[in-house]
């Protein structure tokens, strides 16, 4: 059994695929996916309709799956004198569509859209389900995973007590430890964009932070992936799968 993480596929689904490939992932592994899994690339929907295939993936909840859930259970509403009254009185649903709009939602509603009514209920179920953030023990070694940061960071606040933006939306000090003796990974952040990084597009570890949004839909085409096992990284890039 191996223990993998991923983050910020962003609808990238032939990364996806060729990296299940990539790590030979089995019914006796676990696969995290560290939110951002919506908008920007191609195929979210088809992602996200892969991955409810697989009991041993475990999602957690990104800023576009929060962007997302809001703005789909809108849209699913049938269209109607009333529906258009209730935008009228609460303009905030509107700036949120706007939003999520400028943040790549075209391709998630493009394809939400053509599904049939009860895969569109499915498909909502299960990221009503997203995790927050998850603590994990793997040999002597001790994880947190969650899809932004830790917003308001306290060495001894619980994790309990961080709030959804503080988790899915906040960007980590990575030249900080947080911990001495426990690993933040991340996604969120794309490692091009982490000034101390001397490998950009790759996964970066310093100071106890694992990060690992590689850039798959922007930047290089990379999907990174870690085995918490052995600390061995996996890549999957755009013109090796062609």
């Amino acid at each position: 059994m191996s223990t993998y993480v991923v983050s910020d596929i962003h609808g990238e689904y032939d990364l996806f695929m060729g990296m299940l490939e990539r790590i030979h992932f089995s019914e006796q592994d676990i696969l995290y996916v560290l939110g951002d899994v919506l908008d920007r690339g191609p195929h979210p929907i088809k992602v996200l309709l892969e991955m409810m295939k697989y009991p041993n993936i475990i999602p957690m909840i990104g800023n576009h799956e929060v962007m997302g859930l809001t703005c789909l259970r809108f849209l699913m509403q049938e269209i109607t004198d009333d529906n258009i009254s209730k935008i009228t009185d609460h303009p905030a649903i509107v700036q949120k569509l706007i939003n999520w709009q400028m943040n790549g939602s075209v391709t998630t509603t493009d394809e939400f859209h053509k599904l049939d009514m009860e895969t569109r209920e499915q498909v909502l179920h299960y990221m009503e389900e997203f995790i927050l953030y998850e603590e994990l023990t793997v040999g002597d070694t001790e994880y947190i995973l969650v899809h932004g940061g830790l917003g308001n960071f306290e060495p001894d606040r619980p994790l309990e007590d961080y709030d959804l933006d503080e988790l899915v939306w906040t960007r980590p000090d990575y030249e900080m430890a947080y911990y001495d003796d426990i690993y933040v990974i991340t996604g969120h952040t794309p490692t091009q964009a982490i000034e101390a990084n001397d490998r950009p597009g790759y996964i970066y570890r310093k100071h106890n932070h694992i990060a690992i949004d590689c850039g798959a839909c922007r930047y290089d085409g990379r999907l990174g992936a870690i085995c918490l096992e052995t600390g061995e990284e996996f890549y999957v890039e755009k013109e090796k799968i062609r």
